[in-house]
């Protein structure tokens, strides 16, 4: 019997210490996934491809890496607000074209895509903070801008974008009107259990009854639900109830953090929504909402009576 409890200890034991090994090891290759599998890094289309009308924009992070954007505009002179888009963890920005297409139709606006260091055409290495500094670096490009009303500069971000969005929001009250935020995890520390069930037992974000025991080996905790919290601006939480990746019930404690503090907060569900595809099973309701959020809080500048 003693034989046998011991070589169930040592045997689980070895799970574990395994598993962790592998987390500490390979973390970054599961958090961040430039290629997807059987594609190149390179862009499969550019909006070209597409009839939009778009700049390639060349950036350099605080840190020195060369980051590429893609700016799309409505039409050249197009004055609507401009949506600073961030992608999800895997891929590149083209593979979100034909949504972004559909976007800047509904929403009569610009669109800032932005590849993070290490994706599509930038330079680098993924990592926590090199991506928040990325992230600045492409607001602060638009807010230097003289062809946009820089007043109604809004943060889009979806899952992995979201918790960029959600950092970059609350670094910048006087550069962002707004942050709209769709089917984002509370932390990566408390996707680890989603992804890996038994880690759940040893990483945690703060709302869990783990212990919590090697949160120190996450190098890119992403806590999107502390950064949340501190958020002023407007926000708009879009939340697919059938999301196969981000458990939906993250996006019901983000709301409930940001808003206890924040009375600008709009929380809309989608029922048939999945992690990709909110935006396409919403239909015109997914579309409308977006539109009513950008209205109140990103809104046209009106002309005085002097016509200036």
């Amino acid at each position: 019997m003693v034989t046998y409890v011991s070589a169930l200890f040592y045997g689980v034991g070895g799970i574990v210490v395994a598993g962790v090994a592998l987390l500490v090891a390979f973390q970054e290759k599961l958090v961040y996934v430039p290629v997807l599998p059987g594609l190149s890094k390179s862009y499969p289309i550019t909006p070209a491809r597409l009839n939009l009308i778009y700049e390639d924009v060349w950036l350099q992070s605080s840190d020195g890496v060369r980051l590429h954007a893609w700016f799309i505009k409505m039409f050249p002179e197009c004055r609507g607000p401009t949506i600073l888009f961030f992608q999800e963890n895997a891929g590149n920005i083209a593979h979100r074209l034909e949504m972004v297409r559909i976007m800047i139709q509904k929403l009569k606006c610009n669109v800032f895509m932005l590849s993070y260091r290490g994706y599509g055409a930038s330079e680098g290495y993924p990592s926590q903070q090199g991506i928040i500094k990325d992230a600045q670096a492409a607001l602060d490009h638009l807010s230097g801008r003289t062809d946009i009303d820089t007043s109604r500069i809004v943060v889009f971000g979806r899952s992995l974008g979201g918790a960029v969005g959600a950092v970059l929001t609350k670094n910048n009250p006087d550069k962002v009107s707004a942050l709209i935020l769709e089917n984002t995890f509370t932390s990566i520390l408390d996707m680890a259990g989603v992804l890996l069930p038994f880690l759940k037992w040893f990483i945690g974000g703060s709302g869990t009854k783990s212990l919590k025991l090697l949160n120190f080996v996450v190098r890119s905790p992403w806590k999107t639900i502390d950064a949340i919290a501190e958020v002023k601006q407007p926000v708009l939480f879009l939340s697919g109830l059938q999301d196969e990746m981000v458990p939906p019930f993250h996006m019901k404690m983000l709301y409930a953090k940001a808003a206890a503090r924040n009375p600008q907060c709009t929380f809309v569900e989608f029922p048939s929504g999945m992690h990709m595809d909110t935006w396409l099973s919403g239909g015109e309701v997914y579309w409308k909402t977006n539109m009513q959020f950008l209205e109140k809080y990103a809104p046209e500048k009106r002309k005085d009576d002097t016509g200036r």
